[in-house]
């Protein structure tokens, strides 16, 4: 049984690289859905959430407002730091979850897609660390062009995490994401060739 970490920075394609190797057989673990859900109406995080930043950043529904929420974070790098205080721990305490269901189910081969695989220091989770790469040049364009950002709005995110440069040099694979999709396409199939995990 292989627990691979899939990471990268914001705008960088892992979503890609995850639907890819979703299309060739690996189950996977998305923190960024298990974050969603954490922040629910009903979860203990959702109640620590709005107790510290307030009532201002629900919606009608009772939802959090994440666009709100992330001005208010990504604006400020302590607030940043205690709205994952509250997260992680239990972001961390779902994907264990389902890793430990996962393989009672006898699957091989996980994928977790993890954003902030190193920032949370969730690296102790996987068997190996996976890293999407993009320059920044490109993050920027992506991000300003897909969530209509601002240059400004969205270097804040980008800066929020670790350079995907570190992140490069502390992984085991670098998948290049700048290109088009079958170039990365080919790029996860070569790796899976080369570890004869393609059968």
């Amino acid at each position: 049984m292989l627990v691979i970490g899939l990471t990268g920075g914001i705008a960088s394609g892992k979503s890609t690289v995850s639907r890819i190797l979703r299309e060739l057989g690996f189950a996977i673990i998305d923190a960024d859905r298990i974050a969603r859900e954490i922040l629910s109406p009903g979860h203990p995080a959702y109640q620590k959430v709005i107790d510290t930043f307030g009532k201002n950043i629900l919606m009608e529904d009772g939802q959090i407002d994440r666009a709100k929420l992330g001005k208010i974070v990504f604006a400020n790098r302590e607030k940043l730091l205690v709205l994952n205080s509250i997260t992680h721990p239990e972001v961390l305490k779902e994907i264990r979850k389902k890793i430990k269901e996962l393989t009672s189910a006898g699957v091989e081969r996980i994928v977790v897609d993890i954003p902030l695989l190193f920032e949370a220091k969730m690296t102790s989770l996987v068997d190996e660390i996976w890293v999407v790469y993009v320059p920044e040049e490109e993050q920027i364009k992506r991000l300003m062009a897909r969530n209509g950002f601002s240059r400004d709005e969205a270097l804040a995110r980008i800066r929020s995490q670790m350079p995907l440069e570190e992140k490069v040099k502390l992984a085991d694979v670098v998948i290049d994401n700048s290109g088009s999709i079958e170039s990365t396409r080919e790029q996860i199939l070569t790796i899976l060739q080369k570890r004869k995990w393609n059968g």
